[in-house]
């Protein structure tokens, strides 16, 4: 008997994709804890009607960037002040507008169009456990182009809740083997499509799904032409997390392993970064330990929203001040391009590039005078050129256009990670200060050191007790 059309395309698909997601474990298989964690929809909080809730640790690497593009709808493209207050016919719009979004940037080509992976026909959130129960003889009839739809004009109360784990029973290998790919061409069709699917993406595996329809729409060999090392997988199969390519590739429709701008040479090989300035930007924690340099694309966004890496987890820094994004001042562009020859960020350069940096910056730079700066920034004659000095040589007094002060909001998804295990966002106030000002300061967080790797000089006071966790 001929093998029903859906099952044919996704498993010429099945083993390449689950390669680049999952990777090759040393055990031959995604661990069952590591498939579960990641099988959830997208569920607001019930305490912050704007929030996705995360179950578990792992998929932030996909929920989070949608938060993000969410805020950014929520708080830029939307005449309301009630931003924190939806209904849930509202949850559905820009749940959906969102998902639309992030695909319409991974998609390659118009020509190719999109892809939206989906539950076969017949399968469906209240059968998936029978099906899993049934001898593998009678599986294999199970999925049919005859089989039914699921009756969706039941009523919502009467349709399966997602959960976290609704899939539990389900099992890595069948879940693979029930989904269909679905080909859209046009950006309305596709957002028609994604608005009808809003019960798919809610329900169990919605997150799995809507990874699985950016990959298929980005193309499978285009991402692996962008990832750094092919063979490191974009969910890490021991630990569960997500890479910092899949990161990418939700937050710049590019699946780069790297967060500097632009491509760099190392060895010879040519080192793929961020192409362009993204819409919300990323910060980490594993910048202020010197592991990486972020570069200005994703530091400085289009909307003041950055999404906050800390070695395990993600989270959302976010604010309605645009002048944050807005364009660099004199001495935010001199602090860049000082940075950009302190390659160690050590907060000093050898006197030997200070000429090259005051090019870079279009400042006078004849040898004699060159000469003179270096004498009157370093008079003990160290050799090295410090940040502050060279800044309040040049561009004092600079007012960088940000208010003294203005509102802040952390977002975290997890449960256990919030004030009483309520997923609500945290405010505060931000101050961006001068290096020059004196100030008393306040407690030093993971939060706050991350957020430093933009603004070394910030303080945050929170209306909470504690600070906001990153992780």
């Amino acid at each position: 008997m001929e093998a029903p059309a859906v099952t044919v395309v996704m498993s010429e698909l099945n083993e390449e994709l689950v390669d680049l997601v999952w990777g090759r474990p040393p055990s031959g298989g995604v661990s069952d804890s590591i498939f579960r964690r990641w099988t959830q929809g997208f569920v607001f909080s019930e305490n912050e009607r704007t929030a996705l809730e995360q179950f578990e640790g792992g998929p932030c690497a996909v929920i989070v960037p949608v938060q993000a593009f969410l805020l950014k709808t929520l708080l830029f493209n939307r005449e309301t002040l009630n931003w924190r207050h939806m209904p849930e016919e509202e949850q559905k719009t820009f749940l959906c507008s969102t998902l639309s979004e992030i695909l319409e940037s991974a998609c390659s080509s118009a020509s190719t169009g999109f892809c939206l992976v989906t539950w076969a026909k017949g399968q469906s959130l209240d059968t998936h456990s029978k099906i899993n129960a049934e001898p593998q003889s009678q599986r294999e009839d199970t999925q049919t182009e005859d089989t039914p739809e699921p009756d969706s004009s039941q009523p919502p109360e009467e349709q399966q809740q997602p959960t976290a784990l609704a899939a539990e029973d389900l099992g890595f290998e069948r879940f693979h083997s029930v989904l269909h790919k679905q080909a859209v061409m046009s950006v309305s069709d596709l957002k028609e499509e994604v608005l009808s699917l809003y019960q798919t993406w809610k329900g169990c595996c919605g997150v799995l799904l809507f990874l699985y329809s950016v990959i298929l729409t980005k193309g499978i060999d285009n991402i692996k032409n962008e990832i750094q090392d092919t063979m490191e997988p974009l969910i890490d199969p021991v630990h569960g997390h997500g890479s910092q390519s899949l990161v990418n590739l939700l937050v710049t429709g590019h699946a780069v392993s790297n967060v500097w701008d632009g491509e760099r040479e190392c060895s010879g090989m040519k080192l793929h970064g961020i192409h362009k300035q993204a819409s919300v930007g990323f910060l980490t924690l594993m910048e202020s330990l010197r592991y990486c340099k972020v570069g200005a694309f994703l530091k400085s966004p289009q909307f003041p929203i950055w999404i906050l890496g800390s070695e395990t987890h993600l989270s959302v820094f976010f604010t309605k001040e645009m002048s944050l994004v807005g364009e660099e001042c004199p001495s935010e562009q001199a602090r860049r391009v000082f940075q950009s020859f302190d390659l160690e960020d050590n907060g000093f350069i050898p006197d030997s590039l200070l000429e090259e940096v005051m090019k870079a910056l279009g400042l006078v730079s004849e040898p004699e005078y060159v000469r003179l700066v270096k004498r009157k920034l370093d008079p003990e004659g160290l050799g090295i050129i410090l940040l502050g000095p060279f800044l309040l040589e040049f561009f004092p007094n600079q007012d960088s256009g940000i208010p003294e002060s203005f509102p802040v909001y952390h977002y975290n998804g997890l449960k256990q990670s919030n004030h009483n295990e309520r997923v609500e966002y945290v405010e505060g106030t931000a101050l961006v200060l001068g290096f020059e000002d004196p100030m008393v300061r306040t407690d030093d967080t993971p939060v706050k050191r991350c957020l430093q790797t933009k603004w070394p000089y910030i303080e945050l006071l929170w209306t909470t007790e504690r600070s906001p966790s990153l992780n």
